[in-house]
This record gives structure tokens, C-alpha cells and sequence, in this order.
């Protein structure tokens, strides 16, 4: 059993950083990607970041390169998404996501319908 738990929210002010972790058991993940999306309030889920667990190919919303990114340990089976230059528009509930690769390329990546597995979210509050 897949089991995806999100650490690490909180509430920061404007311009401040957060790293969220997202912990994964029940499998060996290396023919995995793992993401990141994200939820406000009123607003359809949204692809944040995502990465290929063996081969570390990364991807990223335009809204934040640059500011976030998004990393594994593959001795601790947990993928980071360190968050910098937090703005208000970054509050959301964020929700890490792993699914089977391939296909591994930015359209099956961002989609969250292709992703098996979903973790219980944290809330990011950035206050300005």
C-alpha cells in the first residue's frame, strides 16, 4: 500500500521560504514521478512541480521557476519542494502525487488525472 505523507506547511510572510517533505512508503519508487500540486481555495487543482524519481528530470510551472524546487533522497524515500520568495498567490493546500513512469514529459507530468497516489495535504499560508 502507497502512502504519501505531506510535513512542513505553515504560515510565513511575503517574501519567505518553506520546504515542504513529502514521505513515501509501501513501494520501491524508482519508476516513479513524484509532484507536487497545489489547491486554494475555490480553484481547481494546480501542477506545482514534478521530478522522475531515478533519472531526477524535473518539471515546473512557469509561476514558480526560479523560486521553487523540487528534490529527492532516495536514502530517506522523500521528495522536498523547497518554496522561496513565498507570495501571497502561493497559498494553497499542497498535495504531493506519485504515479508510474512512463511516459515521464511535461503534459502527462502536470496532469493531475495520471497521478495514483495522493497525499492527506499541508496548508501553506503566505501573509503579506
Amino acid at each position: 500500500q502507497v502512502q504519501l505523507v505531506e510535513s512542513g506547511g505553515g504560515q510565513v510572510q511575503v517574501g519567505g521560504s518553506l520546504r515542504l517533505s513529502c514521505a513515501a512508503s509501501g513501494r520501491t519508487f524508482s519508476r516513479y514521478a513524484m509532484a507536487w500540486f497545489r489547491q486554494a481555495p475555490g480553484k481547481e487543482r494546480e501542477f506545482v512541480a514534478a521530478i522522475w524519481w531515478s533519472e531526477g528530470i524535473t518539471y515546473y510551472t512557469d509561476s514558480v521557476k526560479g523560486r521553487f524546487t523540487i528534490s529527492r533522497d532516495n536514502a530517506k524515500n522523500t521528495v522536498y519542494l523547497q518554496m522561496n520568495s513565498l507570495n501571497p498567490e502561493d497559498s494553497a493546500v499542497y498535495y504531493c502525487a506519485a504515479k508510474q513512469v512512463p511516459p515521464m514529459d511535461y503534459r502527462s507530468s502536470s496532469s493531475y488525472t495520471r497521478y495514483d497516489y495522493w497525499g492527506q495535504g499541508t496548508q501553506v499560508t503566505v501573509s503579506s
